[in-house]
């Protein structure tokens, strides 16, 4: 099954859980694009996609409320969605979700 689709998420964050989007895009080629968005963070675009089997690996550059460079990774089992970003000095969140 292909990890593509859009995910609706939930992020533990120092400021409580934020529900958001993740959209992700194949490439084909081991590539992802994409976006997540949340109300409280705005949209943000995913940076240096990869996809190895069902598990994705990326970068964000985050503005709201704070800028900060987040390492991105996931793993997709069916349609759920599991993963950690971190965040450096503010440690590891972690979301889930399902495909929509």
């Amino acid at each position: 099954m292909s990890v593509a689709g859009t995910y609706a998420i939930t992020t533990k964050t120092p400021m409580g859980d934020q529900k958001g989007t993740f959209v992700v895009t194949d490439g084909g080629d081991g590539s992802f694009s994409g976006t997540v968005s949340s109300d409280m963070m705005g949209s943000m675009d995913t940076e240096a996609g990869t996809i190895s089997g069902n598990t994705l690996a990326w970068k964000m550059s985050m503005k709201v409320p704070m800028p900060m460079d987040l390492d991105c990774s996931a793993t997709v089992d069916g349609d759920a969605i599991s993963g950690d970003i971190k965040t450096g000095m503010f440690g590891t969140m972690t979301f889930a979700g399902t495909r929509a």
